[in-house]
């Protein structure tokens, strides 16, 4: 087996950015916890920035509209630069795969209904 570091997000559609060799995601995933000192439960919204550079995700992509359910999955790639004599550090999220898992119009539907 090999050694990858590897990721999976689903979250809602925020923005979509397509560019020629590259279209990138940036998704809203909510995470629901209870507060240890009120008892209460509580709300935290991850953002998350993604690239593809495959074809077949980048022509999923171009169908999604903001608001749609997506599921991502895809490899990490840590990187680092020099700006103003600071190293800085970043993870990539490459996404190899893109999934409609719901459209929005079809959840606002139910809810309705």
């Amino acid at each position: 087996m090999k050694n990858v570091a590897t990721f999976e997000i689903i979250g809602r559609v925020a923005r979509i950015d397509a560019y020629e060799k590259v279209t990138r995601i940036t998704t809203a995933s909510n995470y629901n916890y209870k507060d240890g000192e009120s008892g209460e439960w509580r709300q935290d919204t991850y953002w998350n920035q993604s690239v593809t550079f495959n074809q077949r995700p980048r022509d999923v992509a171009a169908e999604l509209q903001k608001g749609d359910l997506v599921k991502l999955t895809g490899r990490l790639r840590q990187s680092s630069y020099e700006k103003d004599g600071q190293r800085i550090y970043a993870t990539d999220l490459i996404a190899s795969s893109v999934e409609l898992v719901s459209r929005r119009r079809e959840v606002e539907h139910e809810e309705a209904a």
